[in-house]
């Protein structure tokens, strides 16, 4: 038995934010599990995995968000308990259905968690998911700590219930993937057995109006049980000088300041559980006490909106008070808190001198900085077939002559960006974008465009947003190369499965969708190329550039991290010391001074490169780099 899906009452475990979400959905019995990896959010369905055969749930990774969501609500349109789990990217892509289906309504029970990425650690936006949950008019439940992690889905569930709409639940980065103690509840098991109810359709037309209508009036009755909810709190005087209102990861930077200040006696703390709906009795209840009010939350100042416009509501009753935030520049707009960001502006408010380090510590600290921490660029793994590809990128299109530009979206790739690729990929947006971009950019031609255009994507990318990209490009006689970079792995977020392994997320046999025959479907001519052959992909780069049309060129290789974990031996590579001549080579330090690879160092002792062997993979790309043709390869 795993621990997560252990029916033991009381007993406290150490958990990851997003392991205790998913033990949220364990406890709350729900049948379907459904999601797509991106962090923070990808450990809650990986979490679920390992216990489905277990609890007898059904877990999987989707083709996307959109699809994911489908699945989960699927199970709560017959009765039963869905759950699906993304990162805000993913809400975007899932939001086309979600703002229908609070229209249409659920019969079970269905919970969305959505996990933010403030600062963009692992994403290529910084974006505030909650907006989405004001748009459609959803019940949002903001978990502060990790027992309220799990508690919470829990209540999420029963409130999705009991209105007949999703709920979304939200977490950031910090919660999602910081641990704390989590308090085991009982395991509810499910004892439904689905049945759609063809009398009453999930259906909104021809009358959107009078389903909106009904929305509104589930959220009024929603209004009423989050006033009530236990999650709501405060602790501080009666009367404070200084009234903090935050809501989920905002609580552990607002108390660690409070603590640190000794101000337990002058701040109050109001943290609020849904931050859509807002309890507004709770609100105007410590309004009404208060003469200075600081806001305190990750992302945009979504919560200090809602409040404020309660406090418009009653300005009459409540008189003038002074209102701090992101909206008047006391916190940061952009970014991630952190308790001394808190620290620092509660000194200012209450007068308070905040103890600081002595100052040989400050010195030494940013000696250790400067002199003990290497600086890192952002790099791939040794052997990553993505560096031999942007390598032949960068050939072919200094060969071709034409400027030729890259477009790309999110993903490992999404290093070639920057230095790890030579600066080779010029536009990165949303997932798949890189090849609507470059279906674009290739009908230009009549404009005076004449620059070669190619567009790279990820294997598990290509099945969650390029195919209808691909299609219009077909369709309309776009002329471009896109390179799916096969790697046979969602590599960036856990090695997720996708359609085209063969395999579910719980390791069963599934058919594989072949990448080229869905390429060849749509009408377009497909090559398939080996990237560790920088000589052959040079040149099928090249080749196709001068060709008119959408093109297709997969570059197959699999993943050196999935390569490790499947145990296949590397080949082994060296460098010919006799060979090497290090500065006095025209090449001026060529392999480890442009090309890289982790598994290349240059000893200073010797005046050569070598090979680092714990580090290389064999892969035999700096063999073809090397100008002297000092690195050699071997048999395993």
């Amino acid at each position: 038995m795993n621990r997560l899906s252990e029916d033991n009452t009381g007993k406290t475990l150490l958990l990851m934010g997003n392991e205790a979400i998913a033990r949220g959905v364990i406890e709350s019995g729900a049948s379907v599990c459904a999601g797509y990896p991106g962090n923070p959010s990808s450990d809650i369905i990986d979490a679920l995995v390992k216990e489905s055969s277990e609890l007898g749930i059904h877990v999987e990774w989707f083709v996307n968000e959109k699809v994911a969501l489908e699945v989960a609500a699927s199970a709560a349109m017959v009765g039963l308990r869905g759950f699906a789990a993304m990162k805000q990217n993913g809400l975007n892509v899932a939001s086309d259905f979600l703002l229908n289906l609070n229209l249409s309504g659920i019969r079970g029970g269905l919970v969305l968690a959505v996990c933010d990425d403030p600062s963009g650690i692992s994403s290529t936006n910084e974006q505030d998911s909650r907006l989405f949950a004001r748009m459609g008019e959803l019940p949002l439940l903001e978990p502060s700590d990790f027992q309220e992690a799990k508690d919470m889905v829990k209540e999420a569930f029963d409130l999705s219930e009991t209105l007949g709409l999703p709920v979304i639940v939200h977490s950031v980065t910090r919660l999602s993937h910081a641990r704390g103690n989590v308090s085991l509840g009982s395991i509810r098991k499910s004892d439904k057995t689905p049945y759609f109810d063809r009398s009453k359709p999930f259906i909104n037309v021809p009358a959107p109006a009078r389903a909106h209508l009904r929305l509104k009036e589930k959220m009024v009755r929603c209004l009423e049980i989050i006033e009530k909810s236990p999650f709501n709190s405060y602790t501080g005087p009666e009367r404070p000088e200084l009234l903090i209102i935050t809501a989920g990861a905002g609580r552990f930077y607002c108390e660690e300041a409070i603590h640190n200040l000794a101000a337990e006696n002058r701040v109050g703390l109001l943290n609020v559980a849904s931050t859509f709906p807002l309890p507004r009795d709770l609100i105007l209840k410590r309004l009404a006490l208060a003469s200075t009010v600081l806001f305190v939350e990750e992302g945009g100042p979504f919560l200090e909106e809602g409040v404020k416009e309660i406090y418009a509501d009653h300005v009459s009753d409540l008189g003038v008070l002074k209102l701090l935030g992101k909206s008047t520049g006391e916190l940061p707009s952009t970014g991630e808190l952190n308790p001394d960001l808190i620290i620092d502006l509660l000194s200012q408010q209450l007068g308070i001198q905040r103890k600081k380090r002595p100052g040989e510590y400050q010195q030494g600290l940013s000696r250790a900085a400067s002199n003990l921490v290497p600086a890192r660029d952002l790099a791939f793994c040794a052997g990553c077939p993505h560096r031999a590809t942007y390598w032949a990128i960068k050939k072919a299109l200094a060969l071709d002559g034409r400027d030729g530009f890259v477009c790309g979206d999110i993903g490992c790739y999404g290093m070639g960006s920057g230095p790890a690729g030579w600066s080779q990929m010029d536009t990165m947006q949303a997932m798949g974008s890189g090849t609507g971009v470059a279906s674009g950019m290739g009908l230009l031609d009549s404009f005076g465009l004449k620059q070669p255009v190619i567009a790279v994507c990820g294997d598990s990318t290509f099945y969650h947003a390029a195919i209808p990209a691909l299609i219009n490009a077909r369709q309309h006689e776009s002329s471009f190369l896109l390179l799916i970079l096969d790697n046979s792995a969602t590599a960036m977020t856990g090695f997720q499965p996708h359609p085209g392994l063969g395999k579910t997320a719980t390791g069963k046999t599934a058919p594989a969708v072949g990448l080229e025959d869905l390429c060849r479907a749509i009408g377009c001519p497909v090559e398939t190329v080996d990237p560790y052959d920088i000589g052959k992909t040079t040149q099928s780069i090249l080749g196709n550039l001068e060709s008119p049309g959408v093109k297709v060129l997969v570059l197959k290789q699999t993943c050196a991290l999935v390569r490790a974990k499947q145990g296949l031996p590397p080949s082994k590579v060296k460098v010919d010391q006799k060979k090497c001549i290090g500065d006095s080579c025209g090449c001026s330090r060529f392999c480890t001074r442009v090309f890289k690879c982790p598994g290349l160092i240059w000893d200073a002792g010797t005046g050569t490169a070598r090979i680092d062997e714990a580090m290389c993979t064999g892969c035999g790309v700096c063999v073809q780099i090397c100008p002297e043709r000092a690195i050699v390869s071997e048999e395993a």
